[in-house]
């Protein structure tokens, strides 16, 4: 697999750019972002992936080493493939993207063209955890990202039989207190709400 191309840049085009490896012009797909920061005649280094079809050989260029894990990791779910992947990054810079995912923020995730609803729930619910993962353990410590959590606190509090609509009002009600939550704060929190209420 090639992982990352380095030389002159030929050429730079709406979707994709020429670089000059040793004397063989490669055309790399890439992001309107990342073909922003090309210049024609400058050297240039770009992380790579390369995918493999019967009928071709693509490769796909990022800026960043993150951009090509994220594009990597979302083709991991049914029904994205390449293209969708490289136009997902195209709209969503690596850091929101993988906040969204880990939220659930379906919102921000149907701002990608040919992702619907459905398509954006399967997305964070199959790369949530792996994002996490990805994104590395230097980021502080293990709070999870508010909508994950929020999700999670209201499925609990349904188990045990409190209504959502009322499971929701009494967790956004403790989030809403201060930061730094966990999971087993804010259930514990929310229960002595609703125990109050009842």
């Amino acid at each position: 697999m090639i992982s990352s191309v380095r030389g002159e840049v030929l050429s730079v085009g709406l979707d994709h750019v020429v670089v000059e490896v040793g004397g063989v012009g490669l055309a790399v797909q890439a992001t309107p972002a990342t073909l922003a920061t090309l210049r024609r005649g400058e050297q240039t280094r770009l992380h790579t992936a390369l995918v493999v079809r019967e009928d071709s050989l693509t490769l796909f260029g990022f800026a960043e080493e993150d951009a090509r894990e994220l594009f990597g990791l979302l083709q991991t779910v049914s029904g994205i493939g390449p293209r969708l992947a490289l136009a997902t990054l195209a709209v969503l810079e690596p850091d929101k993207l993988r906040a969204a995912l880990v939220e659930g923020n379906i919102t921000v995730l149907t701002q990608v063209p040919g992702i619907g609803r459905k398509g954006a729930e399967r997305l964070s619910l199959e790369l949530r955890d792996k994002v996490t993962a990805l994104g590395g353990a230097s980021d502080a410590p293990v709070v999870t990202a508010p909508g994950a959590l929020r999700g999670e606190v209201v499925e609990a509090l349904a188990g045990l039989g409190f209504p959502a609509k009322q499971a929701e009002q009494a967790v956004d009600k403790v989030l809403s207190e201060g930061d730094g939550h966990t999971t087993s704060s804010v259930l514990r929190s929310a229960l002595a709400l609703l125990g109050r209420k009842r």
